[in-house]
Parts: structure tokens; sequence; C-alpha cells
């Protein structure tokens, strides 16, 4: 039998495998060290892993309203088995190889702009990797539910304890663009908490893969953020500050004007190098929750903190009545510069 590691490659490689021979994996859970070979010098990489403390749902009453985060802030509740878990990852692994089979189709090619109603573009690309995912995770598993950016809720039911959130293609404007720097995002959830989540980036054959309560890979190698304890040497991505409002703007520029390097436009990107250990900070406003869950295991099975502007822990409930409202994101490699960013946001 394959070791744990290899299979955990594996899945995150799809490319090796035959459609026959995928299999479920089991990530191991005990964390090893990470090895600094790579990284800018001068920062320090943690090994052993924090702990990342993983989320439970909240009421159906409380529905898109955050939390406060802490330990011991949310009850945590019974998961899937490690064997469950190990059968869901390879499930949205196949739906992460069908959704990149299409957007390389479509990579730098010509193709017709539309714009939805809140003005942001949607091509073909994005509608026909989304169907491509939904093909794949309800023949797998029919009884689960859907919420997709692009076409929302499928269900028959009106709740599921599973509920599978897509952004097929999360930074449309860098694809359209020819930018290789977007990614879709596939997120689990399982009774409202985030169980499992792939920041996949099929241009350049990158995949991040979160589960929770295991250590975050990177085509199948185990990662880390760093340690950066004083926001003065903080480097900080956001997507654009122009998308930001008035007030939002003023908070972010108070954070920004205390920095080491403030960066700009990777979108989903910058999170998958945040848990890579290459950034320290991302700050986000506006994003929807097809944007950011599925960015919460990945960052906190690499040992960072994701929290709104306020510290609270990010919840969003799925249902066919599920508005999908604007959130404020911020997240850190490091926890108290992720405190430190909070207190010059000062967001109320």
């Amino acid at each position: 039998m394959a070791s744990h590691a290899h299979l955990a490659k594996m899945l995150a490689q799809p490319h090796l495998l035959s459609a026959r021979s995928r299999a479920p994996i089991i990530i191991p859970s005990a964390p090893f060290p990470i090895s600094p070979a790579g990284h800018p010098p001068n920062l320090t990489f943690r090994a052993p892993l924090r702990s990342a403390l993983p989320m439970a749902s909240a009421s159906a009453a409380a529905a898109a309203a955050a939390v406060p985060s802490g330990d011991g802030a949310r009850a945590l509740q019974p998961g899937p088995e490690e064997d469950e878990l190990g059968r869901l990852a390879e499930v949205a692994g196949r739906a992460a190889d069908a959704a990149g089979e299409v957007i390389r189709k479509y990579f730098r090619k010509k193709f017709e702009i539309l714009d939805k109603e809140d003005s942001s573009p949607v091509t073909i690309a994005d509608q026909a990797a989304e169907e491509a995912m939904v093909s794949i995770i309800l023949g797998s598993l029919p009884t689960h539910a859907i919420y997709g950016e692009e076409k929302g809720w499928r269900c028959k039911e009106k709740s599921a304890d599973y509920v599978w959130v897509l952004d097929p293609i999360d930074g449309t404007k860098s694809f359209i663009t020819g930018k290789p720097l977007f990614g879709t995002l596939i997120a689990l959830l399982h009774k409202g908490k985030p169980i499992l989540g792939i920041i996949d980036q099929p241009v350049l054959k990158e995949r991040w893969v979160g589960i929770t309560g295991k250590r975050t890979t990177l085509n199948g190698e185990e990662l880390s953020t760093r340690s950066c304890t004083k926001i003065s040497q903080a480097y900080l991505y956001t997507t654009s500050p122009h998308l930001f409002n008035k007030d939002a703007e003023e908070a972010f520029a108070r954070v920004r004007s205390k920095v080491k390097v403030p960066l700009y436009g990777c979108d989903c990107y910058a999170y998958a190098l945040l848990a890579s250990g290459f950034v320290d900070l991302v700050i986000e406003s506006g994003l929807k929750p097809y944007d950011f869950l599925a960015l919460i295991p990945v960052i906190e099975g690499a040992g960072g903190i994701i929290t709104d502007w306020k510290g609270h822990q990010l919840y969003w409930e799925a249902s066919p009545d599920s508005q999908p409202q604007a959130f404020n994101v911020v997240a850190a490699g490091d926890k108290q510069v992720h405190q430190q960013a909070l207190d010059l946001l000062r967001w109320q």
C-alpha cells in the first residue's frame, strides 16, 4: 500500500493519475518540520505547526452572522470520519480537474465577456467550469447540495448537511486579461463548518488542499505560514484598494502605511502565497462567501488565521434563500501581525 504522503501527493497532482487509479486519501495529521529553503532570509518558519481550531456551525437563526473567534468561541460538532474525508477530498480533486480542463481551453483565447447585474464580468469559461464541477460532485454525491457563484443553490431539498460552495474562476478580470493568478475555489461545508478547501491554479497546475485538522498541502507537499511578529516587517496583498468603499479604503490605508511592502492584484492566489509562507497579510473588502470559504481550511491548516475586520470568525449558511452578502476579510500567517492589523483597521 502507498504511504499517506505518497497518496496526498497523488491527489494534489491529479495529472499523474488515471481516472481508475484515483483513490481516497488520508492525509497525515501529525505536522512535520518545514524546510525554510527557498524562502526569503531573516524570516523564521514555524515547526511544529500551531494547531488550527476547527469551526463548528452556528444556528440557522445566525445565518451570515460573524461570531467572536478564539479558543472555545464556538462549540465543536462531530465531523466526518477520516476515511470519509479522504473520499470527499478525492471527489473535490476530480471536480478541480474537470474545472481546470475547461478553463485551460479558454485561457488567452477570444470569447464573449458579459456583465452580471453587479457589473462584474462573467464568461463562458466561468459557466462551463461550474457545470463541470457540479456534474462530478452530484454524480458522486447526489444527496449533497451545491451553491455556485454562477447558478446559486442546487439541491432538491431546502437544506443539506453537506454543501459545496464553488467559485469556478476567482479573479475573472485576471483571467480575461491573460494573467494566471486567478484560481478555482472549492469549499465543502458540513453543517455550516468549512471542512475542506481547495485553491486550484489550473494554468500553473498548482493546488493547495486544506482539510480540517490536517496540514495544508501544495501539490502534495506540506507547508506552513511564516512568522512575522511586527507589522513593519509585513508583506501585504490586496487585489485593489479601488474595490473598497470610502470607509474601508481609509481603514486599509492605515494598515498599508505601516507595512514593509504593499502589493496588489492576486485575487485568491495571494491567500495561497500566504499559506505557503511568502506573504504575511491579505486584506480584502466586499468578498462574497464563495470567495473566502475555501480559503479557511487552507490558511488554518497552514497555521494562519483568517477573520473579518472585527476579528470574528467568518460564517455563512447556504440555503435556497441565502443571499451572498459582502464580507471584509483579513488573513495573516501570524496571530501577532493579525492583531496589529485589526488594531489599525479599527472597524466598527
